[in-house]
This record gives C-alpha cells, structure tokens and sequence, in this order.
C-alpha cells in the first residue's frame, strides 16, 4: 500500500462516488423552488447552512459508521451488499423515473437548510450508504497508520464534495437558466446509470467479502 494508492482511491475514487451519489445538478430544481423570493444572500446562507448540515452527516457517518455496525452485529459484507442495493435503487430511480422540481412547497417561516435540503436532499439514505460502505474499506485495513491516512484523505474528499455541491447551488440560477431543464434531465439520469454501477460495485465486493469469510 502506498500514498499514491490510498489518494487514487480515498480522495479521488471517494470523491466521484460522493459527487455522483449527491448529484449536485439534480438538487437546483429543489434549491429554486424552496427559495423562491429570497435575496441572494439569503440564498447562499440556505446553501452554505445545507452543505455544512450535509457534510457533518457524511463525517459522522464515515467516523461512527463501524460503532453502528458493531452495535447491530452487521458484517462488512452484509453492509455492502445492502449499501450496493440502496445506491443502485436510487440511480434506478433517477435513471428511469421522471425528476419531480416541484414537490417541495416553500415557506418563508421554515428553515429548509436541514430538511429537506441536507437530509434527505444532499446525505440522503444512498449517501450514508456509500460513506459508510468506505468506511468498511478502511476498517480493513491492517496498519493503523494507513487507516488514519486513509479516513484524512476521505475526509478530504466529502469536503471537496460539499464544496462542489456548494457551488452548484450558489450557481443555481445562473446554471438552470444556460442549460436549461431538458439537460439537466439528462445528466441525472447519466448519474442514475453511473450510481447502478457504483452500487453493482459495492454488491460484488460485499459478496467477496461473504466468501472470504467461509473460506
């Protein structure tokens, strides 16, 4: 093992996971449609609160994932092959079921920065999921100096991720306006596609690590 591998997989693979399976672009539509009305501070206030609200679920997911796991009696296989379910379930919603921008009802006297926003909107169900299936991957590993490397880059990566979600929704306005709904359509559901296999992912490495076990 060394330090390049550990960033090729924790940082940059841990990254395109949590980019994919929050899907940035697919939150506009929400952020609009539960901020109408208000002034672009207000607005980026509403999103900075969200993705700070998101990212301590992602940490405390990743950090107190195996406490959970070891509180339940839940193996790192079963988790993974659950996990891989759950991911491959939302992309197979996001890929074949129609984005609904509207069912989010605004009102001024909410504050909607945690929910719907952050949870279940940005960490939903598939998010923890996928946060917690790496934090198996890094419970494995036997040097613990490695392990702590490891959970440092993947911290790294839900805050590049937080912080490219940020963007999109600080951007909100400004992107639906230039790509207009029929691309964003396209994009999640080309997210839909590359969540299935994320999750086919997180499947095939639970089941192996079910036949470690017997064997």
């Amino acid at each position: 093992m060394t330090l390049a591998s550990l960033f090729s997989q924790y940082f940059l693979g841990a990254m395109l996971s949590f980019v994919v399976i929050t899907n940035p672009l697919s939150k506009i539509p929400m952020f609009l449609s539960l901020t109408p009305g208000q002034t672009p501070a207000q607005k980026n206030r509403v999103a900075f609160t969200a993705c700070a609200y998101a990212g301590a679920i992602m940490v405390v997911s990743l950090i107190g994932g195996n406490l959970v796991l070891s509180m339940f009696g839940i193996s790192y296989g079963a988790l993974r092959v659950a996990g891989g379910l759950v991911v491959a379930g939302v992309g197979y919603k996001m890929l074949y079921q129609a984005h609904d921008s509207t069912s989010h009802a605004h009102r001024e006297s909410v504050d909607v920065s945690f929910f719907p926003l952050a949870m279940p909107g940005i960490s939903g169900p598939g998010t923890i999921a996928v946060v917690i299936g790496f934090s198996t991957e890094i419970a494995e590993i036997a040097d613990w100096r490695w392990k702590i490397a490891a959970i440092l880059i993947t911290l790294a990566a839900i805050g590049g991720t937080m912080l490219v979600v940020w963007l999109s929704l600080k951007l909100s306005a400004k992107i639906a306006e230039r790509i207009g709904p029929s691309a964003l359509d396209v994009l999640t559901r080309l997210m839909g596609f590359l969540l299935i296999c994320i999750g086919v992912q997180f499947v095939g490495s639970g089941i192996r690590t079910f036949y470690s076990t017997l064997s």
